[in-house]
């Protein structure tokens, strides 16, 4: 990844929204990947069910792609500031309620199947939050720096989200090995709190679009065909959305850590942010020593050694070892994290950047979820190792199918 000359790594930092966005959103993201952590752990513990644990990733991932396209077309026509704010006020409602359902009082009133439905009902709902406030970072970050700086920022960001990610996964095991289920939820619950006030900061975002007598489906189809035909942008979402399917074996930690390792909660923790660890180490050295040139190249590279990690973690019966397999994982997923997000802003027009956003969101965000339940139903049908042993190769697969199939993807530059 190059930085256009003259430019210095912190100049991003040095914009007050643009600090303030990452801060926000390093709250906001901790926050929830704290509450996935625990989800998967409580879920778990409430049916002794792998497949359970699957349908947490199914309950947020069919909202979440099923409003995808309509969300960013809602994105593109409204102020990007009070979409955000609204986004995580309801997302803060959802934390609420799982934190009175995570009460003694309420386990003597409901099963731990009852209780266990509605944790998948409330999913479900933040699924449809979270297709509009999803997208909303990355448009708001084009709108708070220049085009010249937006390379360095994007580094940051990938940079904050990702330190965020693995914060949350580690606090997330010792918090509820500490304070318990809802202990942990009151924590989470104060972190959306203070990710709301620090994003006050961000002034309004009026959209950049006249508003424009398109139908909404004709403007969706506006943002697909601008994808479609961007083979750059379809290339890195393709591949990633079919590695991330099949190699979410962070899905099944819960059980590798309770009944293969025997690591209890903190370990658990710890393997849930090791993968997010190394991808901070890949940010770090990727902004020291930026890529310079065959990005596709080692995009397919990086994802090929994302999924013999991935085998490497599910034959291990060494915490040591499963620990190192998952931060080499996460090093390399970084490094497909970077380009990919690089080539999303770089390649998308201001007034088209909610849309596009969008289905970014619905090819690999949501694809975290998809896998999660794919993971799920494959350990059910398979067995937990056999089924993560068969997310890794197919993640191989995928890649060798990409290099033979996709050599545009392979000689792309930037």
């Amino acid at each position: 990844m190059t930085n256009p000359p003259n430019q210095g790594s912190f100049d991003a930092v040095k914009i007050p929204e643009f600090r303030s966005l990452v801060m926000g959103r390093f709250c906001f993201v901790m926050a929830l990947r704290m509450m996935t952590t625990l989800l998967g752990w409580w879920i778990y513990n409430l049916t002794n069910a792998p497949f359970a644990i699957g349908l947490i990733g199914l309950s947020e991932v069919v909202p979440a792609v099923s409003l995808a396209l309509y969300a960013g077309h809602v994105i593109d026509l409204s102020d990007k500031q009070k979409l955000l704010r609204r986004g995580i006020v309801l997302y803060f409602t959802a934390v609420l309620i799982l934190l009175l359902l995570s009460t003694k009082n309420t386990a003597h009133f409901f099963s731990n199947h009852t209780i266990a439905i509605f944790i998948y009902l409330i999913v479900f709902c933040t699924g449809i939050v979270r297709s509009f406030v999803g997208p909303v970072f990355n448009v708001i970050l084009a709108q708070v720096v220049p085009k010249n700086t937006l390379q360095n920022a994007t580094t940051w960001n990938q940079g904050s989200y990702l330190s965020a990610s693995v914060t949350g996964h580690g606090l997330g095991g010792v918090l509820i090995a500490l304070l318990g289920n809802t202990g942990t939820f009151i924590v989470i619950a104060c972190l959306i709190a203070t990710a709301f006030i620090i994003l006050l900061n961000i002034k309004p975002k009026p959209p950049l679009n006249e508003r424009s007598e398109k139908r909404t489906w004709e403007s969706v189809k506006e943002g697909l065909n601008f994808v479609f035909k961007t083979k750059e942008i379809l290339g890195a979402l393709s591949l990633d959305l079919f590695a991330v399917l099949f190699g979410g074996a962070v899905a099944m930690v819960p059980v590798f850590a309770r009944d293969i390792l025997k690591v209890g909660a903190e370990g658990f923790g710890s393997l849930n942010g090791a993968s997010d660890m190394g991808a901070i180490c890949s940010v770090i050295l990727l902004t020291a020593f930026p890529m310079r040139r065959k990005q596709g190249y080692k995009l397919l590279f990086a994802v090929f050694g994302f999924g013999v990690c991935i085998i490497l973690f599910a034959l291990s019966k060494l915490f040591v070892l499963s620990f190192i397999a998952l931060l080499l994982s996460g090093m390399l997923d970084g490094i497909s994290v970077v380009i990919r997000g690089t080539i999303m802003q770089l390649k998308t027009p201001d007034t088209m950047r909610g849309r596009v956003m969008s289905v970014n969101s619905m090819f690999i965000n949501s694809s975290n979820e998809l896998g999660q339940f794919e993971s799920g139903v494959a350990a059910k049908l398979l067995g937990v190792v056999p089924s993560v042993i068969f997310g890794g190769c197919m993640t191989i697969t995928v890649v060798i199918i990409t290099w033979l199939k996709a050599p545009s993807l392979r000689k792309m530059e930037y």
